[in-house]
């Protein structure tokens, strides 16, 4: 069942060093950063001289990682981490990250960030060989797809190359062995990640540029679609054999809501994205009014924009509790209504006698809009014109948002004019689907849910729990 708010990928940190030191600490910090891309699970997987210590649990990281625990983990020059929001699988610790194998030639330990679309093909396929899943996530796929491959590969390397060309969809992988940092996207490179390095020479991998100044690195650059990176005792080295081979298609939803406003995305400043996305809304949808706000945290940059286009003046108008999780954690719709009476508070000083124009990024079911609506109304506004930085959305996304069904998205079944009845706004405006480009400045972006245009074949069973499903069909 789809939330009232889109769910986040996921988020992958990995770093080497040439010497043992705290790194446990380093990665925690990482994670921390990354912390709104999961809220679900994490974990953490050290490597001190090809042996591996791993934790990973339900929760935040702030509640995982105990010092005690971080302290379990040892010293090491290697480590790879993960934050999880499951859209593939089941939400537990068996599905926690990152996923640790041990076969003929070693050992090694994979996060990943995206969602496959031959999954259950290539699961089927691994099942019939004799194949045994611990987890319902497609990850345990792709670390199959790689352990296969590497039985019979001289390096750890050319066997994550080889899997590339049987794993399709949406992948940013991590990968660790007992001597290298592997880091690599898929070859349309819906999901982003970079690379850096810190002032005594350590390489940083992580899912946004935000993760890296959480530990001191600095950014060199993103990794081109298809790309493969290694960092050994040798330095960094890249294997480019799958780029170029696919159109580029970054989830444009990365630059409206996913990231953080502090990251870059493929070189573009997702906090300047968000500017020219209420930019845009000002001209696509103006309106008379006294004060414009933001829902936080991702509606606020777009606000701001709104608020300078327009020329009306900008306000606080929302406060948020920043120590509940975001609302589409919670599993069913009464507690989802309970937390965002909790997370969201409305400043009646801001707002009590004004026409408002409230920015959000996006909305799904319009349940939590409806609410966040009824606040504002409740603290006085004369008026609420809701205006959203992102399209309408229409379809399934098959590549890692939580969106697999067009049966709870509230603009499949009703008109614009049924929508604010149903919202309870006076006007309600969309970002026009033929301006993404102006967020990113590029072409080269996925806009699937928006538009219909899918950038790879789609599965034919696509639903979040479809292992669940095909284990309870048996």
């Amino acid at each position: 069942m789809i939330n009232s708010k889109i769910h986040e990928e996921c988020g992958v940190f990995g770093i080497f060093s040439n010497d043992n030191y705290d790194i446990a600490s380093t990665c925690y910090y990482g994670l921390f950063a990354l912390q709104h891309r999961g809220q679900e699970s994490c974990g953490i997987v050290v490597n001190d001289d090809g042996v591996f210590s791993s934790y990973r649990d339900v929760g935040i990281v702030n509640d995982v990682f105990t010092q005690e625990r971080l302290s379990g983990l040892g010293f090491g020059n290697i480590a790879v981490g993960h934050v999880r929001y499951g859209t593939t699988g089941s939400n537990g610790r068996a599905n926690a990250q990152p996923i640790v194998v041990n076969h003929i030639k070693g050992s090694m330990a994979l996060a990943h960030n995206g969602n496959l679309v031959n999954s259950m093909e290539l699961r089927e396929e691994l099942e019939l060989q004799g194949s045994i899943f611990h987890t319902t996530s497609d990850t345990e796929v792709i670390s199959y797809v790689i352990t296969k491959e590497r039985i019979s590969s001289p390096s750890i390397e050319e066997a994550v190359s080889r899997a590339m060309n049987r794993i399709k969809g949406a992948y940013s992988l991590v990968i660790m062995s007992p001597s290298k940092l592997i880091a690599l996207r898929d070859e349309n490179g819906f999901r982003p990640l970079c690379y850096g390095m810190t002032e005594d020479g350590k390489y940083v991998v992580a899912s946004e540029s935000c993760a890296l100044d959480a530990v001191g690195a600095q950014l060199i650059r993103e990794l081109d679609p298809g790309e493969i990176m290694i960092f050994d005792k040798n330095g960094v080295r890249s294997i480019r054999e799958h780029c170029d081979k696919a159109p580029q298609k970054l989830c444009v939803f990365e630059y409206i809501y996913f990231a953080r406003p502090d990251s870059r995305i493929d070189g573009c400043s997702v906090h300047a994205a968000r500017l020219r996305a209420g930019s845009c809304l000002a001209l696509e949808h103006p309106v008379q009014a006294d004060i414009v706000i933001g829902v936080p945290d991702s509606g606020i940059d777009a606000a701001i924009g709104y608020s300078r286009q327009s020329g009306i003046p900008y306000g606080i108008g929302l406060i948020k509790n920043k120590y509940i999780a975001r609302t589409f954690i919670s599993p069913g719709q009464a507690s989802r209504e309970d937390k965002v009476r909790i997370k969201l508070n409305a400043v009646r000083e801001t707002i009590s006698g004004k026409r408002v124009v409230l920015i959000d990024d996006s909305i799904v079911r319009g349940t939590t809009s409806a609410r966040i609506v009824k606040l504002i109304r409740e603290a006085g506004a004369t008026e609420v014109h809701m205006r959203v930085s992102a399209p309408p959305f229409l379809n399934p996304c098959y590549y890692g948002t939580d969106i697999d069904s067009r049966d709870n998205l509230i603009a499949c079944h009703h008109t614009i004019k049924e929508m604010e009845e149903i919202i309870g706004v006076d006007s309600l405006g969309f970002l026009n689907v033929n301006h993404l480009g102006l967020l990113t400045g590029s072409t080269g972006y996925c806009s699937a849910c928006f538009t219909g245009d899918y950038p790879t074949s789609v599965p034919k069973k696509a639903g979040k729990n479809r292992f669940e499903k095909k284990i309870s069909e048996v």
